[in-house]
C-alpha cells in the first residue's frame, strides 16, 4: 500500500465518521423507533456526580447508538453481512429457514422458584380454585426447526408444574402455523388450541373450530422478532381475527379510566405493533362480558401477560365474564378484585420466556 493511498483512506474515514456527526447533530432526536418498537434514549443530562460513577458516559453511549442515522437500515445491512459469513443467531434470535425463534436464556433458578411459590400463595389466599398455566415458547415445541447446536433453555421441567400442558396441546398440531414467524406471540390459530387446553383442563366442553370464520385482517404484520434481530428480510405474517364481537361487549381501563373498546383494535394494524390489535394491547385491566353466555356460565380471572390478549376472545364464548388483569400495570391486591367481582375461577397464564423473568408476580401475595 503506498502512503497517497493509505492518506487517502485515512482522509475518507475521517470524512465519512465526521459526516455521520454532522448528520447526527443536524437530524431530530426520535422518541420511538417503530422497527424496533420501543423508546429511543434521548441525550442524558450533565453532572459532576453522574460523569464520576460513569452513569453520564454510558448513557451519552447508549444516546449516540439509538440516535445513529439510518440506524434501521445498518441494523439490517449489519444481520445480511452476519448471515453471509454463517451466522444463524442474530441477537438473542435464531434464523430458522422462513421463521425466527427466540433463543431462551437459562433463567436465575430462585426467581422461578419465587414465582411458582407466589402462586400457591395466592392459591392459599382465595377459596376460588386457581390454576397456573405456562405456555411454552416457539423454542420448545418447534425445537426440531432451530439450527444445529443452537443453545435454548430447556422448558420441559418447569412446564410439567403447570396445571394446564399447553405443551401437548401445541405440539399436537406442530405442523401448523401455531407462533408467527417473525413475532414471539402464538397466532390466533395457536391461542385457539390453547383456550381449549384451558377449557378442558377446567373441564368445560372445549371449542369447535368449525363455528369460526377467520377473517384475514393484515398481511404485513412484522413483529418483536423482525426488530430485534435485524432479520428485515423475511416475508411478513398474516394476522387473522376469528371472533364475532356480536353479543360480547369490552370495558377497557386502557388509560387508568373506564372506556368502552372492542375485541379487536383495527386502528393498531395501521402501525407497527399490530399485535396490539388484541383487545388494544397492553393494559393494567380489562373485561369482556358475554350477554349470550351459556345459563350457568361462570367468571374467570386471567392474571396474564400479552399472550392472553388474542386467548380471552375463544374463552368469552364459554364464561359470562372474562377479566384480564396485568400485573405490570395493576398494583391491587389480587384476590381482593377477584372476591368483589364474583369470580368463579383464577388462571395465572403466563408464556414461560416470560414467567422466569417477571418480578411482579409478588404482588399475588397481597
Amino acid at each position: 500500500m503506498t502512503k497517497t493511498y493509505g492518506r487517502f483512506l485515512t482522509a475518507f474515514f475521517c470524512l465519512f465518521l465526521g459526516g455521520l456527526l454532522v448528520w447526527h447533530i443536524l437530524l431530530p432526536d426520535r422518541a420511538q423507533s417503530e422497527t424496533e418498537n420501543r423508546t429511543l434514549a434521548q441525550l442524558p443530562a450533565f453532572s459532576w456526580e453522574s460523569l464520576k460513577d460513569g452513569s453520564y458516559t454510558a448513557a451519552v453511549e447508549e444516546y449516540f447508538a439509538d440516535q445513529f442515522p439510518l440506524r434501521d437500515g445498518w441494523t439490517g445491512l449489519k444481520a445480511r453481512a452476519e448471515r453471509f459469513i454463517g451466522k444463524s443467531e442474530f441477537n438473542g434470535v435464531y434464523l430458522c429457514g422462513d421463521t425466527l425463534i427466540s433463543k431462551v436464556e437459562t433463567p436465575d433458578g430462585e426467581l422461578v422458584e419465587k414465582n411458582l411459590d407466589y402462586v400457591r400463595r395466592l392459591a392459599e389466599k382465595t377459596d376460588i380454585p386457581v390454576t397456573l398455566g405456562l405456555i411454552p415458547s416457539a423454542a420448545e415445541v418447534w425445537k426440531e426447526k432451530l439450527p444445529a447446536g443452537a443453545e435454548s433453555w430447556d422448558q420441559t421441567a418447569l412446564l410439567g408444574g403447570s396445571g394446564i400442558d399447553f405443551q401437548e396441546a401445541l405440539a399436537a398440531h406442530g405442523d401448523e402455523p401455531i407462533f408467527y414467524r417473525t413475532d414471539h406471540h402464538w397466532t390466533t390459530l395457536g391461542a385457539f388450541y390453547g383456550a381449549n387446553a384451558i377449557l378442558e383442563a377446567l373441564g368445560m366442553e372445549p371449542l369447535k373450530e368449525d363455528n369460526f370464520t377467520p377473517e384475514t385482517a393484515s398481511t404485513d404484520f412484522n413483529g418483536t422478532l423482525y426488530s430485534q434481530s435485524g432479520i428485515h428480510w423475511l416475508a411478513p405474517d398474516t394476522m387473522e381475527f376469528w371472533v364475532e364481537e356480536d353479543g360480547l361487549s369490552v370495558t377497557s381501563w386502557q388509560n387508568g379510566q373506564m372506556e368502552e373498546a372492542a375485541l379487536y383494535d383495527r386502528s393498531r394494524l395501521a402501525v407497527k405493533d399490530k399485535y396490539a390489535a388484541f383487545l388494544g394491547g397492553n393494559q393494567p385491566l380489562c373485561v369482556i362480558r358475554n350477554e349470550n353466555a351459556p345459563a350457568g356460565a361462570g367468571k374467570l380471572l386471567m392474571i396474564r401477560d400479552s399472550y392472553s390478549d388474542a386467548l380471552a376472545p375463544f374463552l368469552a364464548q364459554r364464561f359470562s365474564e372474562v377479566h384480564l388483569l396485568d400485573l405490570r400495570y395493576y398494583r391491587a391486591p389480587a384476590a381482593q378484585y377477584a372476591a368483589e367481582n364474583g369470580i368463579d375461577e383464577i388462571c395465572v397464564l403466563y408464556s414461560v420466556q416470560n414467567f422466569i423473568s417477571d418480578r411482579n408476580l409478588v404482588l399475588l401475595t397481597q
